[in-house]
Order: structure tokens, then C-alpha cells, then sequence
């Protein structure tokens, strides 16, 4: 029986840390790759609005994969006080993707989305890593490598781990093991540090949450490039607010309103929704 390697990434949520434990041989995948997920508290998965079961969730054994391709990804929690979790994930042949979440109130939740895609020089491993926010610190190894959005190679095929932070937020730990001829992506998502938020220094001023200014009426904001290839449009201000749509690079949007961080969009079909600023640049007539 043909043999396929298959990283397997199972994760232990311990003092907000993230582990990758072991790899393992499998049979066939038929083009076909895995996926786990795990979140706290316990919620229900989706895949492109059809329910595949409930965390944790592993669709790891050869008949239970998932064809390779493009998912909209949303993980709706059992308690209803939290806002769900949408992500765009990509499954690949003979790979497991892992999502892990943990959701909170107050912008607070965090959570990782880590996969491996195949790279042409079959003796190098590859490590690209982003965060939402963007622009913070990674170390690898206790060593500080760059700022995300971060592409790095020459790593030894072993394990390592990574840790991104950025002040205002709860910094991640994330321990991956780095194959040959593959490229890992970690997208790593840090909540906002609630003792950050607490300080008057923190605290925005007062305004009109989304009251446009004269200037916002008239004004618009193009999207920029992003990590992902897209960009969220949020129901509300906060990282923790639940996924209303998407947008991408290049797109134009009119200006509604906007707070410290953030630009409130009216999109094509009408409705409008919240954006970070970091991938959006304001245009004035």
C-alpha cells in the first residue's frame, strides 16, 4: 500500500500555547488531506455552512479526509455569549490542517490556523508566519526573526517554536515541527490584553462610535494586501465581533465611519461592517 506522509499536529492548549506533536505514516489519501480542530468552549464546525461535527474534530483517518481545496471555515460555540469564528482554510492532499480556538469576550479571543504546502527544494523547509494584528514580533527559538507578515527558509527539519507578540496584546506560543520540502504557514491570531485595555493610557478618547465625520461622508478607502489574500468585514469594531463578508486587494469602498484602528465600510450589496485600518488606506475626494 502506497505510503503518504502526513503531519500530524494535534494541539494541547496550556497556558495559551500551541503543540505539535508527532508525525505519522498513513495510507493513501487519494488526494484527499485532514483537518483538526479544536476550540474552548466546545463548538460546532462548519464547512463552507454545511456542519461537519463538533470540536474536537479530527477527519484524520484515510475514509474521513476532506478534498483538497478552498473552505470557508466557521466554528459557531455552544455557549451563546461568544460571537462565532469564520476563516477561509485551504486543505491539501496528504496534509493536516490544523484550526485552534479559543474564544473570549472583549476582542480578547485568540486562537492559530496552521497548515503545510509542498516546496520545490525537497531538502529546505520554509516558515511563513502572520498575525491579526499585523506587524508584531516573532521569535523563533527565543530569537527574534522579524515582523509578520514573516517568510523565512533554511530551517532545520526539526522542532522549534515560535512565539508573536505585540504590545496591547497576550503574546502566543506556538510549538511546530518544520518537514523537509514543505512550507509552514501559521496565521496566529493574539487577543487583546485585558490589563492593556485597562490602563487610562489605553483608553480611547470619546467619540461617536459610528458617527461619520463630514470628511468620512465624502471619503473612501482602498484595501491593501493582506496575509490572506482578503480582508474581514467585522459587525462591529473588535477582533472578537462575528464575520459579516469579505474584501479584497484593490477593492474601493465608501467610508461610513471610523474609530482608533478601525474604518467602518458600506460594501456593494448595501449593508456595511468594520475593518482594520492596518489593510486599508483612507482616500479623500
Amino acid at each position: 500500500m502506497k505510503k503518504v506522509l502526513l503531519i500530524v499536529l494535534p494541539l494541547i492548549v496550556v497556558a495559551a500555547a500551541v503543540y505539535f506533536a508527532y508525525t505519522y505514516i498513513v495510507g493513501s489519501s487519494g488526494g484527499n488531506g485532514a483537518l483538526q480542530v479544536t476550540a474552548i468552549p466546545k463548538s460546532d464546525v462548519y464547512l463552507d455552512g454545511k456542519k461537519i461535527g463538533q470540536t474536537p474534530l479530527c477527519k484524520c483517518q484515510a475514509d474521513m479526509m476532506i478534498k483538497s481545496g478552498d473552505y470557508q471555515l466557521k466554528l459557531v460555540p455552544n455557549d451563546s455569549k461568544y460571537n462565532e469564528f469564520q476563516e477561509k482554510i485551504t486543505i491539501s492532499p496528504s496534509v493536516l490542517t490544523v484550526v485552534d480556538w479559543k474564544f473570549a469576550q472583549g476582542g480578547s479571543s485568540e486562537g492559530s490556523t496552521i497548515s503545510l504546502v509542498p516546496i520545490d527544494n525537497k531538502n529546505d523547509s520554509a516558515l511563513f508566519v502572520a498575525s491579526f494584528p499585523n506587524h508584531a514580533d516573532v521569535f523563533l527559538d527565543s530569537n527574534k526573526v522579524g515582523t509578520t507578515p514573516l517568510l523565512m527558509g533554511g530551517l532545520t527539519p526539526s522542532d522549534h517554536i515560535i512565539k508573536v507578540k505585540k504590545d496591547g496584546f497576550t503574546e502566543k506560543n506556538v510549538r511546530i515541527r518544520t518537514p523537509s520540502g514543505y512550507k509552514l504557514s501559521a496565521t496566529v491570531y493574539l487577543g487583546v490584553d485585558d490589563s492593556f485595555l485597562a490602563s487610562p493610557s489605553a483608553a480611547p478618547k470619546a467619540s461617536p462610535s459610528a458617527s461619520p465625520t463630514p470628511s468620512a461622508a465624502q471619503a473612501s478607502v482602498k484595501i491593501l494586501s493582506t496575509p490572506t489574500g482578503f480582508l474581514r468585514v467585522r459587525t462591529d469594531a473588535s477582533i472578537g465581533a462575528s464575520q459579516s463578508g469579505e474584501v479584497h486587494p484593490g477593492d474601493v469602498l465608501p467610508l461610513v465611519g471610523e474609530q482608533s484602528g478601525w474604518y467602518e465600510i458600506k460594501m456593494s450589496n448595501g449593508t456595511t461592517g468594520w475593518i482594520s485600518s492596518q489593510y486599508a488606506a483612507k482616500q479623500t475626494p
